[in-house]
């Protein structure tokens, strides 16, 4: 379980023709530079008038996805529309996001209905494109995303593009968006990309690339970037894929003891590839880790079967000398000899 800076660019409307004076010429109705007529425009970016129907609503929203709960930006980036339909788009990216982690595909229902009604607006296309990458819709993740930065210019998903053709089996294409990335990105961003580019070495077979494609100043054990955990683990695992264990070892203790949120499961991965725990337990003040280890039955002994009969056999000794009792005696012979299950319990007791 990670994850736009810049705003919506301003789109330059198209030139309108112009004609010299002694044309005086105006512009016909099939002219294609006409503007739009009211009933051109979607209906939900027309004005609204008294008497209009109400706006379809689109899937029920969960409880708590007010439009207040959006970001600054993200408001901005509505101001365009309506303010009945900004609001109303507001809540599905809301509902999208407040879902986006534990139903992804609910959200996507969301995420879609907002892009249908607001097409134009980046941030929209942006929250349909991180929720269909959560939703493992890679394709339209990537046309999405595409869409935003064609709109603002930047790069701030350009790592989830190039893990979108990642997983649709493009490693080439990966490598070719970080290229064309270049070295001008945020510093969290960078490393986003960096870890996807070395898995797109690794899925070509190059092992030992995707371990270098790791390397940089900010792979130091004495670093504790908000990004640290996922950068050395995935050094970590690539470096287990390349055959390094004892490496990949002392890499994933150093992932488990930056990653204050929990977010990996290195300490496992370290424990599983040979570190004892108080190596593990040394990453993790005052936190237990939890192992579940397969025990094995052990092998019957012999010896306690000999020892097992011999229990068995004395209590029915005992069942014979009382038979042998007379008649008149038997009651007294029951009430003063303890029962067979007692004597087999004291008798294996003393054993022990």
């Amino acid at each position: 379980m990670t994850e736009a800076d810049a705003g919506p660019a301003k789109v330059e409307a198209p030139a309108e023709r112009r004609f010299d004076r002694d044309e005086e010429r105006r512009p016909r109705r099939d002219d294609g530079d006409r503007r739009p007529r009211r009933e051109d425009r979607p209906r939900e970016e027309r004005p609204r008038r008294e008497g209009d129907a109400p706006f379809d609503s689109g899937p029920a929203v969960p409880e708590g996805a007010d439009y207040a709960k959006l970001d600054v930006e993200a408001r901005a980036g509505l101001r365009s529309l309506p303010k009945s339909l900004a609001e109303m788009i507001g809540k599905h990216l809301v509902a999208a996001g407040m879902l986006i982690d534990e139903d992804p595909q609910r959200a996507l229902v969301h995420a879609r209905y907002a892009r249908e009604r607001a097409a134009r607006v980046a941030v929209v296309r942006e929250a349909a494109g991180l929720t269909a990458y959560h939703a493992g819709e890679w394709a339209e993740a990537l046309s999405e995303l595409r869409a935003v930065r064609r709109m603002s210019g930047g790069n701030a998903h350009i790592a989830v593009m190039a893990d979108c053709e990642r997983a649709m089996g493009r490693p080439e294409k990966a490598l070719e968006l970080a290229k064309e990335a270049g070295s001008d990105l945020p510093a969290d961003v960078a490393v986003e990309l960096r870890i996807v580019s070395a898995g797109a070495r690794r899925d070509m077979g190059q092992l030992e690339a995707a371990v270098v494609a790791l390397q940089g100043p900010d792979l130091d054990p004495k670093r504790h970037d908000p990004w640290s955990a996922r950068l050395f683990y995935a050094y970590a695992d690539n470096l287990e894929a390349a055959g390094r264990t004892d490496d990949a070892v002392r890499w994933f203790l150093n992932a488990a003891q930056v990653d204050d949120d929990e977010d990996t499961d290195a300490a496992e991965r370290a424990f599983a590839l040979g570190a004892d725990e108080a190596e593990v337990a040394a990453v993790l003040p005052g936190e237990t880790l939890e192992i579940d280890i397969e025990v094995e039955p052990l092998p019957a002994d012999d010896t306690d079967a000999d020892s097992n009969e011999d229990v068995d056999a004395e209590p029915l000794a005992d069942k014979a000398s009382d038979d042998d009792a007379p008649a008149d005696e038997s009651d007294e012979a029951a009430d003063s000899v303890p029962s067979t299950d007692t004597a087999a319990d004291k008798d294996s007791t003393d054993r022990g």
